[in-house]
């Protein structure tokens, strides 16, 4: 069974898309903490994932014996700070989001003490500093002051003491000490912990309403903040729809007879191939510029040409490739291009269509084999910058290796300054596996024969593929592309994640579809959980961080059952009280943030739960007025025209795995 990875992004700035300003675990070079493949010897404090290897390990303890500190307890203190470069945390404590220092935060009296920390809120460790390490001869010392005034820069005397640069415990605090708030740590002497005593709350259940019967894998708000949201599916077809408010008993609103953009003619559309993204530029209600990934056939279109992925730069001779289910090694490209709203400023953001002609080329790329092409897009919401998901190119087990070859862009994730082309950023290159569809912020995704994950995608991380599937080591049944060892990899592990068979002990699973942190209050007790689902349809899951900004998750399944007064009758599995989904295909959230799935069987969107019989202590339920009674000059709707939607909004299924499923 097969491959199919979702990511979300928690690229540089994206990591604020989780939660405004919050702390997230970050090394100082904004990578993620890894596991080390040997028990680190000098920085003994830290034994899970950490942001040093043996060689930083060995490096620390290189520079603490430079310092020749011959007091113990100042040596100890010293050991702790400098280690705190090992720290998952250590980009918050070093503030290398502003400027980079040599000594961490050190907490000091001024801690909150509304503090998630577990012991800073009452730590005064700076003070401790000062008490072990004021007078003390410590050679190359981090505690000196630089001309600027500020803390951290090294001094190059032979021997210096602390209360040669500072006057008081008071003056060398300020300079190097700081507060542990919501928003920020400070290192104690010991690795940053928060408290857990919280009791983990998980939403009862998910409430969910059919609003829609078509079948797509792509929807996404339009930027001008309304309740309209484009969907897009597979063979090519994107659709600018009307979303009913919560609670109206409407459906949305389509016309599947006058699309906004229609691709077909240039996607090539199969099993694994298709419009894979679609993405509006932030300003769109000013520019109406809009963007779609797709897979083109170039025996078929001159516009679909590109250099082929495997070529002499990736150690890939292409014409050792044999044909893959039919196609030529790179007949097939990703492509990603610009179109143009039908409209003049500043009334753009009312076009109801975009002209079908290239406005431009952002990229081609030729695909060695059919499968595994990911695909999504969508533009970070810090950087403006439009970030593209790329898949491992194909075969089983990646038998070329090009997830973890830094050479090619198989395999990663791609970002593009799509305001100043031709410039172009590969600098995330995040080494997933398989092919990626849903991606969504902040996770990602893989999987292939064993293993579902989830893992939060920091700059220049590596998941791993494929020398591990999540957490297993892998072993590719053939790899003419070489292999890579484990021990030269930097895996960062899964926050969450489950085997196969765990699901479904008769079907097992398929993969995960990526869904999204939910920030309605639609249902205030799923508020803050991130939500994804199986494939097959038959398993929720709730994902919930504990403690809060710690970057530790606890995912639990979830009861889920569709409203008696869904606007679309769902139907049911056999007989259960489990709606029949079908494939959940990917998640959306509109501009309310409300979310949605979108499944082989229609569009689905999680609304109160109460009208599902779900207990929530947080929801505020507010009886609903009865209809006014009709006047004797009002004349009443028939029960046919009830809000329906025109007749040819009824939209086929796409074919059996719609997305780029990515099975082998």
């Amino acid at each position: 069974m097969g491959g199919f990875s979702l990511i979300a992004l928690l690229l540089g700035n994206l990591l604020l898309l989780l939660k405004p300003c919050s702390t997230l675990p970050l090394c100082t070079d904004l990578t993620g903490a890894f596991k080390p493949n040997t028990t680190l010897t000098f920085c003994t404090s830290y034994t899970g994932k950490t942001c040093c290897d043996s060689v930083e390990d060995s490096a620390l303890q290189q520079q603490f014996q430079a310092m020749n500190i011959t007091d113990p307890g100042c040596a100890a203190v010293v050991t702790s700070i400098l280690c705190a470069k090992c720290d998952p945390f250590s980009a918050e404590l070093f503030r290398v989001k502003t400027s980079a220092r040599s000594v961490p935060v050190l907490c000091n009296s001024t801690v909150s003490a509304n503090s998630t920390q577990s012991t800073q809120a009452s730590a005064n460790f700076c003070s401790q500093v000062w008490g072990q390490c004021s007078n003390i001869s410590i050679v190359n010392t981090p505690f000196a002051a630089s001309l600027q005034g500020q803390a951290g820069t090294t001094s190059t005397s032979n021997s210096t003491k602390i209360t040669q640069y500072w006057k008081s415990q008071s003056n060398f605090c300020s300079a190097f000490g700081g507060a542990s708030l919501d928003d920020s740590v400070c290192f104690d002497g010991t690795p940053v912990t928060f408290n857990s005593s919280a009791t983990l709350s998980y939403p009862s259940g998910m409430c969910l309403e059919q609003i829609g019967n078509g079948s797509y894998i792509n929807m996404v708000a339009h930027p001008d903040g309304s309740s309209r949201a484009f969907f897009s599916n597979q063979q090519g077809q994107i659709w600018l729809a009307t979303l009913p408010a919560q609670g109206s008993g409407k459906m949305m609103q389509v016309d599947v007879s006058s699309p906004f953009l229609d691709l077909s003619d240039l996607v090539s559309f199969d099993t694994e191939m298709g419009l894979e993204g679609i993405a509006a530029h932030p300003n769109f209600a000013q520019n109406g510029r809009f963007f779609a990934s797709f897979n083109c056939d170039k025996s078929k279109w001159p516009g679909c040409a590109g250099r082929c992925s495997c070529n002499s730069a990736v150690n890939c001779d292409p014409s050792k490739l044999s044909a893959n289910n039919g196609a030529l090694p790179c007949q097939y490209q990703s492509v990603i291009s610009e179109f143009t709203a039908n409209g003049t400023s500043p009334n753009i953001s009312a076009a109801t269509s975009a002209q079908p002609i290239e406005v431009r080329r952002i990229l081609t790329m030729g695909l060695p084999f059919t499968t595994h092409h990911g695909g999504q897009i969508l533009f970070g919401p810090a950087d403006g910058y439009l970030y593209f998901m790329m898949g491992d190119g194909g075969g089983v087990g990646d038998p070329y290796n090009f997830a973890q070859n830094k050479k090619t862009l198989l395999g990663k994730i791609l970002r593009l300054d799509v305001d100043n082309i031709p410039i172009f950023h590969v600098t995330f290159s995040c080494h997933i596996s398989d092919s990626l569809s849903h991606i969504q912020l902040p996770q990602k995704f893989v999987s292939l024969d064993t293993y579902e994950s989830v893992d939060m995608v920091t700059k220049d991380g590596n998941y791993g593929w494929r020398v591990y599937e999540g957490p297993y080591l892998y072993t590719p049944p053939k790899s003419p592309g070489g292999n890579t060892s484990a021990n030269s990899v930097r895996e960062i592990f899964p926050v969450m994640g489950y085997n196969h068979s765990s699901v479904n002990k008769q079907s097992g699973s398929a993969s995960i579809t990526g869904g999204y942190f939910y920030r309605s209050m639609t249902d205030a007790c799923m508020y803050g959980s991130y939500i994804y689902a199986d494939l097959f349809g038959a398993a929720m899951f709730s994902g919930i961080e504990n403690p809060e900004d710690s970057g530790n998750f606890n995912q639990t399944l979830i009861p889920f059952t569709c409203a008696s007064d869904s606007p679309i009758p769902c139907t049911f599995v056999n007989g259960s009280t489990v709606p029949s989904l079908g494939y959940v295909l990917s998640f959306g959230e509109d501009n309310n943030n409300d979310i949605y799935l979108l499944a082989s069987s229609g569009v689905y969107r999680i609304v109160s739960p109460n009208r599902c019989n779900y207990a929530c202590s947080k929801e505020v339920v507010t009886p609903l007025s009865p209809p006014p009674s009709p006047s004797p000059t009002t004349s009443t709707p028939s029960p046919t025209s009830r809000s329906s939607l025109p007749k040819n909004s009824m939209l086929l299924c796409s074919s059996l795995l719609l997305i780029l499923l990515g099975f082998i």
